[in-house]
């Protein structure tokens, strides 16, 4: 009985010792990873693949998705705060008529651009955002002053618009933000409401409840940041607010966990606090940032609204390590890390 004693002792300190060697390499694995700064964005999920897309269109996003991280990166760099990194890059996408955000957003039902916005600092916790608005230039800088120079979170429709107005933000027409191609589209849609089966061949009409612009960063400092904008749905009405400007479902930001923003039918990203969500994972359930996202991407956001919940994130976590996940067919989206390494895509292979 001693003997067999001695032996389970002997057995007991190898094994404490492995598993103290194992908890070890993993923190040094871990450790290594470790990016000083990183920034993802997208121009939004859907229906986007290489039959709708001309070489000469392909071209022209790949060229603004690089204009707009690059922006990001240098301020990065240089030393500059994930805050402004994020709120810089969404600018170059907000400005660029190519997405559903700023100039680019996507008419309501009355034939209107009304814009949604929010920002979110993984340091404090803070977070300010913006809905309805129709004369506000940039939406995510009214996202940004509404965060650190108000009492509040969100603001909306004409309040926002002069509070805007009182922080000597850009203030422009409202047929500023008109653009034909996406005129066109509400039209489509429109008429697709007449006749059913042209939803089904129509990419126009399929992405209508999609388009979002976003970006989520890590600074040399250790401070996460994401934000989001966009123009919404096609054709809404009533005053639709989609997931956007909502802190926890299209934007979210823990310096504990990550930062993430979200792209997709906004009715079902609310339904599942999807940013939170992912967040949440990590934190209770210690998930890294790839199984949380592909969680509830790939398999929690589906299973909403019997098949609805389509869309997709990008995010980044503290160690600056991005995911980019989705479940339609294409999402434009970047990255760029601290070695200067550029990603572009907008497939989903």
């Amino acid at each position: 009985m001693k003997n067999l004693a001695l032996i389970f002792a002997v057995l007991f300190v190898i094994t404490s010792c492995k598993n103290e060697s194992k908890i070890n390499l993993e923190d040094t694995q871990v450790e290594s990873k470790k990016a000083e700064f990183s920034i993802v964005i997208h121009g939004g999920a859907g229906y986007i693949n290489r039959e709708s897309m001309s070489p000469e269109k392909e071209a022209e996003y790949t060229q603004k998705l690089e204009e707009a991280i690059k922006v990001g990166y240098n301020i990065l760099k240089n030393g500059g705060t994930s805050l402004d990194a994020v709120e810089k890059t969404i600018n170059v996408l907000e400005d660029s008529p190519l997405f559903n955000s700023g100039r680019g957003a996507v008419f309501t039902h009355e034939g209107r651009n009304e814009h949604d916005a929010s920002i979110m600092d993984g340091k404090t916790l803070n977070a300010g955002a913006s809905s309805g608005t129709q004369t506000v230039k940039n939406p995510i800088n009214l996202a940004r002053v509404v965060m650190d120079n108000s009492p509040h979170v969100m603001l909306s429709g004409r309040g926002a618009e002069t509070f805007a107005e009182e922080q000597g933000l850009e203030i422009v027409n409202p047929s500023y933000f008109s653009t034909e191609s996406k005129l066109k589209s509400l039209e489509r849609v429109k008429n697709s409401e007449k006749d059913k089966v042209s939803v089904f061949y129509d990419p126009e009409i399929k992405n209508s409840k999609f388009g979002t612009v976003g970006c989520a960063a890590l600074d040399k400092h250790g401070n996460l940041a994401a934000g989001t904008s966009t123009g919404g749905m096609t054709n809404k009405r009533w005053g639709r607010i989609g997931d956007s400007p909502i802190i926890g479902a299209g934007t979210y930001a823990n310096n504990n966990t990550c930062a993430v923003s979200s792209t997709g039918w906004g009715e079902y990203f609310i339904r599942g606090l999807v940013a939170y969500d992912i967040s949440a994972l990590m934190d209770y359930k210690g998930l890294s940032l790839n199984e949380a996202a592909k969680e509830v991407i790939q398999n929690k956001l589906p299973k909403i609204g019997d098949g609805k919940g389509n869309g997709g994130i990008i995010a980044i976590d503290k160690n600056g390590n991005m995911v980019m996940e989705f479940n339609t067919p294409g999402m434009f989206r970047a990255t760029m890390n601290d070695a200067g390494e550029l990603y572009i895509g907008m497939y989903n292979d």
